[in-house]
């Protein structure tokens, strides 16, 4: 938090927050200070001051295209094309070989919406979840609030699922021409846009969640993609929930993303029904999730300089 400290003619002082922007214009008074301090709340979040920062937001979300396709050969093909490949060979192992499993709807739209969801969430958590240790240099160097950068990560990553799902719409037109037995139930289109909603808070509170543990415990960030590989099979991508033995099926339903993939799947393929109390308990899941990893990160961030 950025303070304005001017001093009295009796010797008091007024303590008064300070907007960034007035910062080297001429605003702040001559007989003044500029104090720092950081927030002492583990959930005080300054809204406002991210709010004036939203132009670092952009600038973050802008470095990060840049540097994931700086000097490739097909650049921006990759949103399209890296889903696309990795459908292609679940649909191949799952679909043709294992035929696995076997719902009526085309492998490759099952397989494709399923990895919609779940890229975006491991993507985007592993991202926040470095955030401390891939911005330890420009944390030391300059104050924003820290929030900024997860902001930014979830930002980013979302544009790209957009196009993603841009490219599954087409997919899903053309199979739909061809006559395969899909159906997007219209009534309940609705939800689509808050489970979007849910995702990205989901995404954003693990990954915060994960950037406590990886600061202090720094190999931790090597073996995070081995986790959420894991974390992959223990979420129904190359199956339905319902197939799983029901004394086992509680396991999986306590995981948050299954009922994202099984509630969005139902809404683009009408493969199956949404279970609207397991849906409540993800969103439970998710709200605990986002508060937990705002007050750790809150606490993390206000000492990780001091340990660098």
């Amino acid at each position: 938090m950025i303070e304005l400290v001017a001093p009295r003619r009796d010797g008091h002082e007024v303590r008064s927050p300070l907007d960034p922007a007035q910062i080297g214009n001429g605003a702040v008074p001559f007989h003044s200070e500029i104090h720092i301090r950081p927030t002492y709340s583990w959930l005080q979040i300054d809204w406002r001051e991210i709010w004036e920062h939203r132009e670092l937001i952009w600038l973050l979300v802008r470095r990060d295209y840049l540097a994931k396709y700086r000097q490739t050969l097909l650049g921006p093909i990759w949103f399209f094309l890296q889903p696309v490949l990795l459908t292609l060979v679940f649909a191949l192992v799952f679909g043709n070989i294992t035929r696995f499993p076997a719902t009526g709807v085309p492998s490759f739209l099952f397989y494709f919406c399923g990895l919609l969801s779940w890229n975006y969430f491991s993507q985007t958590a592993t991202h926040v979840g470095n955030t401390f240790l891939s911005n330890e240099t420009l944390f030391g160097k300059v104050y924003f609030p820290r929030l900024i950068v997860p902001l930014a990560q979830v930002v980013s990553n979302a544009m790209s699922f957009g196009i993603q799902f841009v490219t599954f719409i087409l997919f899903w037109g053309y199979f739909k021409w061809s006559g395969a037995s899909i159906t997007m139930p219209l009534e309940s289109l609705w939800l689509l846009p808050l489970l979007a909603l849910q995702l990205m808070a989901l995404s954003l509170g693990v990954g915060l969640c994960l950037s406590s543990l990886t600061a202090k415990y720094r190999d931790l960030s090597h073996v995070l993609g081995f986790l959420f590989q894991l974390g992959m099979y223990a979420t129904p991508i190359i199956y339905t929930l319902a197939q799983i033995p029901a004394r086992w099926r509680w396991i999986i339903a306590l995981n948050p993303m299954s009922s994202i993939v099984e509630t969005s799947r139902h809404l683009l393929l009408g493969s199956n029904t949404t279970v609207w109390h397991l849906l409540l308990l993800s969103f439970v899941e998710t709200l605990l999730l986002l508060v937990l990893g705002v007050a750790l990160f809150t606490r993390t961030s206000r000492n990780f300089i001091d340990t660098i």
